[in-house]
């Protein structure tokens, strides 16, 4: 399970997101919506570990996350699958072969990483979540780079794969990724300098 409970986040010294809250059951997706710079990036590096929150509660199993960015995070010296192999390698878990299928690579798998288009290496670069065996999934913005096949391909993944195993994700976009998944608007939860402790002005409609 994962439990966020009144946490607030800031960027840059400057409080942007206060009081978020939400509890994710094993095989629920929550999806965050907003305008670019409302905070969405923010608050998920502060769930994932890499920024400290000001302030709130996160409830979660140690070590059983993983967070992926805009960057691909590839190595373009090494192969497809040497790729895949380094990540399954430094996690202790053999490489699962389906997921060169999941991911429509199995056919690049011997391919230098730097000649890949950037589509391609974007199925690379998510392709390593079906490799390093994290229950808990947060992503930024996963289908940067994607044509519309492969943006179902891998909404394909994270429902059929990730979340019908247990798995938890949460999800900043813009895309329907075709998930059965819960919304949350988080301009509800934007800091308010005027108000007490830039508490925000939330309302109802924070979960669409």
């Amino acid at each position: 399970m994962l439990k966020v409970t009144n946490l607030a986040c800031s960027r840059g010294g400057v409080p942007v997101l206060t009081g978020v809250s939400f509890t994710l059951a094993p095989g629920e997706a929550l999806v965050l919506r907003g305008p670019n710079g409302a905070g969405k990036t923010t608050l998920l590096r502060v769930l994932a570990g890499l920024q400290p929150a000001d302030a709130g509660e996160m409830t979660m199993q140690a070590g059983d996350s993983a967070y992926a960015s805009h960057a691909d995070g590839v190595k373009s010296a090494l192969t497809v699958r040497e790729n895949l192999q380094f990540w399954a390698s430094l996690y202790g878990l053999p490489l699962p072969d389906a997921v060169l299928v999941d991911f429509d690579i199995a056919h690049l798998e011997h391919r230098l990483a730097g000649n890949l288009s950037a589509g391609q290496k974007r199925r690379l670069g998510l392709a390593r979540l079906g490799v390093i065996g994290r229950k808990i999934l947060f992503l930024d913005e996963p289908t940067v780079s994607l044509d519309r096949q492969s943006v179902a391909r891998f909404g394909a993944w994270v429902r059929d794969r990730h979340l019908a195993a247990g798995g938890i994700a949460v999800i900043a976009t813009h895309i329907d990724l075709g998930l059965e998944a819960r919304e949350m608007d988080i301009t509800a939860f934007r800091a308010d300098p005027s108000r007490p402790e830039g508490r925000a002005a939330q309302s109802d409609e924070a979960f669409l």
